[in-house]
């Protein structure tokens, strides 16, 4: 009979683990009582846990796997949970209904990792470890966000990026679904974003000048249905993650412009949905036309994604076609802005005020910190320093240190390594290191720093294959120090990974392999150094 590890190598680490020594059975006999509001995390432990250890785990009122909901643990906030296994029950309790989620990937781990695979139904009862464990994370916002505009991802392995995100307690999953290279989600009020921009031909021509580097690729293209996106949305939160959608404006809009020429600074002008890397110089106009564009689609964005954030992108916005713009200098002087690059903030602030409006929170990329009006929340990732000024600013702040979270960068300076973006890699230990919100911050500063995620930018990755060797075990290490924020340390993380490589092993995730190279400490501090294009 397999039995989990005595020493619980769970990630990301719990907040407090005692031993209570013995063993818990969970066999095909063992049935689940699920107390008034813990229905749906019942469901989920049933989902995910019985097809693939091969339990039933049927509902009944004398059910010795127990999960309640107790208004007296609200000191554990909306994620926190406590969970105690003895020789004869388990007992996952917590105040909301998402820490009962959180609590239910636990009791995986607890697990052997064979239980995980669906290989071993036979097995007829697996053990689990007597302990008791309270859990809260350091900060509530843990994501990742995964490019889906330049390489299209089929929706059904969207669905198994959740699933392990979910497993690791990451609660966001970010989906950029729109680019210069690609519109991935269909605008009733405007087909052609899907029909014309969700689709790039390959081009004939071959490496180009500053505007980005000429990619030689055969013609892509993908777009999901709302009713996809909704399932999407719906099978995450079964599963505690929220979905962000972003939509770019003013710049990175380059296959809308595609789609709609009349939208851009020059109408006359025909584009093609862009086949380079890079920062592409053409941005919307700023005429009504346009405001009235971007209301109709976040209106649609609204009603898939009930996110209270709504990320409208902002970032690496060339403000050449405005200047050289009669309609858009006018604009400007009309406005009584002092030259036309100053409608970056001006069409930012128009198009937050919108989305307030509505009940939702704009969210948008900072290139300094400072830049954003006052009611967006900022994601900074071009240096450490921009967090804590956007923070000091009064915005509550998503930090995101290129050199620290982006994945799409190499794992190592291995030449076996995949092609991946230019620049340095950032190293498992770097991820682990990284400190949103460092202690040495004054505490109103900290306070406002929701907590980090990662990013895969996908000029270079094309297959799920790529996305999982990438994001694991780098994933692992984010999820690791943000859920336990200054309890990370470096040796007992990497000692916890080693048996949870087997977990990966039994989902079928293509990591990449642990090695001294991937596992050298001490920390290295994230540098600022020259931040590249985030795309």
């Amino acid at each position: 009979m397999p039995a989990a590890r005595p020493d619980l190598p769970l990630l990301p680490r719990p907040s407090s683990v005692s031993s209570l020594g013995g063993w818990l059975t969970l066999d095909r006999s063992t049935t689940v009582r699920a107390l008034p509001g813990a229905e749906s995390a019942a469901g989920l432990l049933r989902s995910l846990v019985g097809p693939a250890a091969g339990l039933p785990l049927a509902p009944s009122p004398q059910g010795r796997v127990v999960l309640a909901l107790d208004d007296q643990l609200g000191g554990l906030g909306e994620e926190g949970y406590g969970l105690t296994v003895g020789p004869q029950t388990l007992l996952l309790r917590a105040a909301h209904p998402t820490g009962l989620l959180r609590g239910v990937q636990t009791v995986r781990q607890l697990l052997p990792a064979e239980a995980l695979s669906g290989g071993a139904r036979g097995s007829g009862s697996w053990e689990l470890p007597c302990v008791e464990i309270t859990d809260v994370p350091d900060r509530p916002w843990r994501g990742a966000m995964l490019d889906v505009a330049r390489h299209f991802v089929p929706i059904g392995y969207l669905r198994r990026y959740v699933d392990l995100l979910a497993l690791h307690k990451l609660n966001v999953l970010h989906l950029h679904l729109t680019d210069d290279q690609g519109w991935r989600m269909p605008v009733e009020a405007y087909p052609l974003l899907t029909s014309v921009g969700a689709r790039r031909v390959r081009s004939q021509k071959g490496p180009s000048g500053p505007e980005g580097v000429h990619f030689d690729a055969v013609p892509h293209e993908g777009a999901y249905t709302k009713e996809q996106l909704r399932g999407l949305v719906r099978y995450a939160a079964e599963r505690g993650v929220t979905v962000v959608p972003e939509i770019e404006m003013p710049g990175h809009v380059r296959a809308a412009l595609a789609a709609y020429p009349a939208l851009g600074n020059n109408p006359a002008r025909e584009l093609d949905v862009w086949t380079r890397w890079g920062v592409c110089d053409t941005v919307l106009g700023v005429h009504e036309e346009v405001f009235a564009f971007c209301r109709a689609v976040l209106e649609e964005v609204m009603d898939v994604f009930p996110s209270p954030y709504i990320h409208i992108g902002g970032e690496e916005c060339p403000t050449t076609e405005w200047e050289s713009s009669p309609a858009a200098r006018e604009r400007a002087a009309a406005e009584g802005l002092a030259d036309p690059a100053a409608l970056h903030g001006w069409f930012m602030g128009r198009i937050g005020a919108f989305l307030v409006e509505r009940g939702r929170i704009p969210l948008g990329w900072a290139e300094t910190g400072t830049e954003l009006p006052l009611d967006f929340t900022v994601m900074t990732w071009r240096d450490p320093s921009h967090a804590r000024a956007a923070a000091r600013r009064g915005h509550h702040v998503v930090a995101a240190h290129h050199r620290a979270t982006y994945l799409d960068y190499a794992q190592s300076g291995d030449p076996s390594e995949p092609v991946a973006q230019p620049g340095a890699p950032v190293t498992l230990h770097t991820v682990h290191g990284y400190e949103p919100a460092p202690a040495e911050w004054a505490e109103t500063e900290r306070a406002r720093v929701l907590g980090t995620q990662a990013q895969l930018w996908t000029e270079y990755v094309r297959t799920p294959e790529e996305i999982e060797y990438l994001s694991y075990p780098r994933l692992c290490a984010l999820a690791d120090r943000s859920w336990s924020g200054g309890r990370g340390d470096w040796p007992g993380f990497v000692e916890r990974l080693r048996h949870h490589t087997a977990r990966l092993d039994a989902l079928g995730v293509p990591y990449r392999p642990l090695d001294a190279g991937s596992l050298a400490a001490p920390y290295a501090s994230p540098s600022s150094g020259t931040a590249r294009p985030r795309s």
